[in-house]
């Protein structure tokens, strides 16, 4: 493995971004890595991103990071969705639609004039726990310089940028046997790591340790839906369709159309978070369906004697918690997303991102999602990762099973 070794160089100490110190109190040491029945993100590194150096934050089943404005917590979700967007096959610039914003404010170009950002995961899982490191510059172009893919201090998996004049890096993988390692010419604007299903063979076992440990960083990566509900987008009644939430949430009305007549336990119990959640009384959550089977409206039926008030007269809190207690209470089926298909619903475990839960929130809201969060999570199907006001992460603090990363240090 001694050339994959120096083909990996670029993610330990590439000239693209300079070397930082640790961010002081950025978060917890990762403690002793614990396995899991599903492929699952165990810690972010961001090791030069944004405003965070060396930093390794632990995810565990509910995470959520606080701190100031400026303090880095939009940074740390946008790393983890983008990592998450490579996985699932998404193009550098598609993950990046921004890299100037990601690169460290006091980066120094090289001699060549580069500048980029370097940030990784731990996924653990059946396998053990397995690292993904990767290194991007951003400038003068965007593109990968290079990647690394290792379990116990073994490199199974790296690339590197040799000739900036072509658009691919040089990869090695792990062969085994009398070849030792595999060479290959790959593109420099996909993650190599989520290509190698389709590159090695597997027919030695060296090619199959690599194998393994690619697809369960990539079904952990796979298995995230990043939601940002959009109150502006979610008044108006919405064409009938699948009936699978979409990131801003617009199309709420058409998935709970969905889950009223297929997911009658899950909808039963957002309509009681919708007790708490929601203004006055609520006997039920509904839907009504225009004539034809055309527009969609969705309403709160009020009880008896009441009249019910449809989605659109609701306040915009109101509108968010409704959204997001649906993504917690629901699963990948019901969500615009792509797991991997090769694996069962019940072999992986749905990560939840959003910046900003609690955007727009009351303290009741905040609370009663932290306990759907805790009553989804603890059944190891669904994760959440978050970004929340000091309202919430005070909260959070006296909770058992919530994890609260400070960035204010």
């Amino acid at each position: 493995m001694a050339a994959a070794a120096r083909a990996s160089a670029a993610t330990d100490a590439d000239p693209v971004v300079p070397a930082q110190a640790a961010r002081r109190g950025s978060a917890p040491p990762a403690g002793p890595a614990q396995r899991h029945a599903r492929p699952v993100i165990t810690e972010l590194r961001l090791s030069a991103f944004g405003p965070h150096r060396g930093a390794a934050f632990p995810i565990g089943p509910v995470t959520l990071f606080a701190g100031p404005s400026g303090s880095g917590k939009s940074q740390v979700l946008a790393a983890y969705e983008a990592l998450a967007g490579l996985g699932a096959g998404a193009a550098l610039e598609e993950a990046f639609p921004d890299p100037a914003a990601r690169i460290p404010e006091r980066a120094v170009p090289d001699a060549q004039r580069r500048r980029g950002f370097r940030l990784g995961c731990t996924v653990d899982g059946p396998a053990g726990p397995v690292r993904l490191d990767l290194a991007v510059q951003a400038e003068p172009t965007l593109r990968i310089a290079g990647e690394r893919l290792s379990q116990d201090g073994q490199i199974l998996f790296a690339t590197a940028l040799r000739d900036p004049g072509r658009r691919s890096v040089q990869a090695s993988w792990l062969t085994g046997g009398a070849v030792g390692v595999t060479r290959a010419p790959l593109p420099d604007d996909r993650l190599g790591t989520a290509l190698l299903p389709l590159r090695v063979a597997g027919s030695t076992a060296g090619q199959r340790k690599v194998l393994t440990a690619a697809e369960q960083v990539i079904v952990a990566l796979r298995s995230v839906f990043a939601c940002d509900p959009r109150p502006d987008r979610m008044r108006a009644p919405v064409p009938q369709g699948e009936g699978r939430l979409l990131g801003d949430c617009a199309n709420l009305a058409d998935v709970l159309r969905r889950t009223r007549h297929e997911c009658g336990t899950r909808h039963a119990l957002l309509a009681e978070a919708a007790r708490t959640g929601c203004a006055g009384p609520v006997s039920a959550l509904d839907v009504r369906v225009a004539e034809g089977g055309g527009a969609v409206t969705a309403v709160l039926d009020r009880g008896p004697g009441r009249p019910a008030t449809e989605l659109a007269r609701l306040g915009a809190g109101e509108l968010r918690f409704l959204a997001l207690a649906l993504v917690l209470l629901t699963g990948p089926g019901v969500l615009d997303m792509d797991p991997a298909a090769e694996l069962l619903s019940a072999q992986q475990a749905l990560t939840v991102l959003a910046d900003g839960l609690d955007r727009g929130l009351d303290g009741r809201q905040g609370g009663e999602l932290l306990r759907l969060a805790l009553l989804s999570c603890g059944r190891g199907h669904v994760r959440l990762v978050a970004a929340v006001g000091e309202g919430t992460a005070a909260a959070a603090r006296r909770l058992e099973g919530v994890s609260v990363v400070d960035l204010s240090s």
